[in-house]
């Protein structure tokens, strides 16, 4: 059984009238009343307020016809099709959004219904920003459809590794981080593809400076690569991809250190020179070069090992060690002997990343250890050069190690870790190490 109140008005306690129906009109409150829903209550029917009812249960894929008061997810990754407009009057509203940011390849084109205008043109328009949305509303019959909200932004997740640090350059889907000196290499976001974190590196350290009066060049400093699963580029030799060290990187800082070359011997005593200083990304440590070994007149100087070896000088003395401390893949080579022969007397060349150094001989100084090449910045370039033995009477001396190594007479390359060339004659300084380089890669798109 059901019941039925009938009444014309309802009114609060002062008498006036809070509901009134008059010629199917219903008014709900007084003046100066607010009307309000009790919570978790919901309204239909009372009009627009300046948003649309977004359609998320049903994605266009195909041609349509808008209706008032809705918005819609428009899908053209199968291709372009048009969004047809309802016939508008004041206050009708519609809105688009590209579902699936392809709206640069397969445009929406938005079309006005009959006569009426887009923006007051009597024409039809394209969307073609990668993930667009727009909201319109009708405003009259002189302008038609007006746009009241452009977003040419779509914001999405980024499934890739996003980082910061050195100077950023870029080949097809890979960013290349180089740093010359110091700086931070900061991940901002993890890629979702676990193998795309094993980065791919370069990380050399400062060469060996060379030994005054004619003696010692320097070795290479260490060179240390890694080529991450992902990537394709060509390793130099000492790609330690397998059995290497990678390294994982997380959305946090990592300290770059970039080693300088080491200091050229004086034309005195001590003349022995520095050795370069080591470059560090993350856990990967390459050793600076070696210096190159100087000479004294009971001949006991011996020269400095590292990541290669600096030559031996004129006075009999052993080329040092490289790959020192030992890594795997070898980070360097050793260095080449020196003799005590004239006329020339000939100092040892310094060792190089890709090749030992070259012993001296009675004319001339030994040739510096060949460096190795890799196109991990997308060209190939040749790093880890040992120096060019020096001489004690005339300028034979040895030629520097391709990948910058100093020829005889000649500071090594900054920058790529070449080893100095040993000096000319006595009383003569030697030459500075280049510096070294740090290069990390990583897939982003």
């Amino acid at each position: 059984m059901t019941s039925t109140i009938k009444v014309n008005n309802i009114q609060n306690q002062c008498g006036a009238n809070i509901i009134n129906e008059s010629s199917n009109t219903i008014t709900i409150g007084a003046s100066g009343d607010t009307i309000a829903l009790a919570s978790g209550a919901s309204q239909t029917g009372f009009g627009r307020t300046g948003t649309v009812d977004w359609q998320t249960s049903s994605v266009k894929t195909a041609t349509f016809t808008a209706a008032n008061g809705e918005g819609y997810f428009a899908n053209t990754s199968g291709g372009a099709f048009t969004m047809n407009l309802p016939a508008g009057t004041a206050g009708s509203i519609v809105s688009v959004v590209d579902y699936t940011n392809t709206f640069q390849t397969n445009n929406l084109t938005i079309a006005p219904n009959g006569s009426q205008k887009l923006g007051g043109v009597a024409a039809t328009q394209a969307l073609s920003t990668e993930g667009q949305s727009i909201t319109l509303v009708y405003v009259d019959d002189t302008e038609g459809w007006i746009t009241v909200n452009d977003s040419t932004e779509n914001i999405v997740g980024n499934p890739n590794l996003v980082a910061t640090g050195g100077t950023i350059t870029t080949s097809g889907d890979y960013k290349i981080h180089t740093f010359t000196g110091p700086g931070t290499f900061t991940v901002a976001n993890a890629s979702s593809t676990a193998a795309n974190n094993i980065v791919s590196y370069v990380v050399v350290a400062g060469g060996g400076g060379s030994s005054g009066n004619g003696l010692g060049a320097g070795g290479a400093g260490g060179f240390r690569e890694y080529k991450g699963p992902a990537d394709s580029y060509t390793a130099s030799p000492l790609n330690g991809n397998p059995g290497g060290t990678a390294v994982t990187v997380t959305a946090q800082a990592y300290p770059i250190t970039v080693g300088g070359g080491g200091a050229a011997g004086s034309n005195g005593s001590p003349q022995k020179s520095g050795g370069g200083n080591p470059s560090v990304f993350s856990t990967i440590t390459s050793t600076g070069g070696g210096g190159g070994a100087a000479g004294t007149s009971v001949r006991t100087c011996i020269p400095v090992d590292g990541g290669s070896g600096g030559g031996g000088s004129r006075d009999n003395t052993p080329g040092g060690s490289g790959n020192t401390p030992p890594v795997s893949p070898s980070q360097g080579n050793n260095g080449g002997n020196g003799i005590f022969a004239g006329p020339q007397y000939g100092s040892g060349g310094g060792g190089g990343a890709g090749a030992a150094g070259s012993n001296g001989a009675s004319d001339g100084g030994g040739t510096g250890g060949a460096g190795v090449s890799s196109s991990i910045t997308g060209s190939p370039v040749a790093r880890a050069g040992g120096g060019g033995g020096g001489t004690f009477v005339s300028p034979a001396g040895g030629g520097g190690g391709s990948g910058g190594g100093g020829s005889q007479g000649n500071a090594g390359t900054d920058n790529t870790g070449g080893g100095a060339g040993g000096s000319i004659g006595s009383n003569v300084t030697g030459f500075t190490g280049g510096s070294g380089i740090v290069i990390i890669r990583y897939k982003f798109q």
